[in-house]
């Protein structure tokens, strides 16, 4: 069976994406730049395979996704991922290749939208 490997990524909402990123800069230390932190870590089986973890904000009438926050999964196989989804009756919304990975969106049954994101390895 496949499975979620790890935490891509959190992104959530907010009204004021500056203010909010100087805020959580200098009061948490999340080494935020324009709405935006990139926590860099190597894979454990891995060590010579860098991976990182997203921390981004975004503005409250996005409708990149429709909850107040967002969280992405890292898998390792996304076209297994999906097939199996699919096979349990999951509706997976889209699909998209980038430099960086691959990405699927689906929703859990209360309407929530996952990100599901394959590395690119190197």
């Amino acid at each position: 069976m496949e499975s979620v490997t790890g935490i891509g990524g959190i992104f959530f909402k907010v009204r004021d994406p500056e203010r909010m990123t100087a805020w959580y800069r200098d009061h948490l230390g999340v080494p935020a730049k324009d709405g935006h932190a990139d926590f860099v870590w190597r894979e454990k089986e891995r060590p010579e395979q860098i991976g990182r973890t997203v921390w981004s904000l975004f503005p409250a009438d996005s409708d990149y996704f429709e909850s107040a926050a967002m969280i992405n999964y890292r898998v390792s196989n996304l076209d297994r991922m999906l097939e199996q989804l699919r096979r349990a009756g999951v509706i997976v919304e889209k699909v998209e290749d980038y430099d960086y990975g691959r990405f699927a969106w689906i929703k859990d049954p209360e309407g929530n939208r996952i990100e599901l994101w394959e590395a690119k390895t190197k």
